[in-house]
């Protein structure tokens, strides 16, 4: 997998006229982003699309981003899993862009999605307990069902609970248009 450092990519393109997409949620895109990135999502990343949809600039290099490095590096492994080569990692991520002083943009903040999940649950076996002993003991299944999810989440990497907040509207840019508001 190819990488680069921010401050390299900037050097090279110092106009900012490079294609760059940035893999975060969109609540992490509007929250800040790189100011020449778009949002695509890594849970909806589509190699063959992004590729096709790049028109005049199909033979320059596809610049993928994220908060550290992380999910950029797997939406990399997924356009080389779909025959792409020419998709560099920016090393770093977001992170690495704003320290090095390099344009972003700043919009609405929110809950990071794991606290979402934490709360949620938190508040899932806490409604189980007290309606278990309040109202009636089935109502402790509640939260048995809760602590079975956690775990099957730590298992597995797999959280259908978070996947499920995620697709909360709180959660998603309105209209489908600019994340960046």
């Amino acid at each position: 997998m190819q990488t680069i450092e921010v401050k390299r990519l900037s050097d090279q393109h110092p106009d900012g006229h490079f294609d760059l997409i940035d893999v975060r949620m969109p609540t992490e895109f509007r929250a800040i982003h790189a100011e020449c990135a778009r949002s695509v999502p890594l849970e909806s990343l589509d190699p063959q699309a992004i590729m096709s949809a790049r028109n005049g600039s199909a033979g320059e290099p596809l610049y993928v981003i994220c908060r550290s490095g992380n999910r950029s590096a797997q939406a990399c492994e997924k356009f080389a899993a779909a025959g792409f080569d020419n998709v560099v990692n920016v090393e770093g991520g977001t992170l690495a862009w704003e320290q090095a002083g390099l344009p972003v943009v700043r919009g609405k903040k929110s809950l990071p999605l794991m606290q979402q999940v934490q709360i949620t649950a938190g508040f899932l076996v806490l409604l189980g307990v007290v309606l278990g002993y309040f109202v009636h003991p089935y109502f402790v299944g509640l939260s048995g069902f809760v602590g079975a999810g956690l775990m099957f989440a730590g298992f597995t990497g797999l959280c259908p609970m978070a996947s499920l907040i995620a697709k909360m509207p709180w959660n998603q840019c309105v209209g489908g248009g600019s994340c960046s508001v």
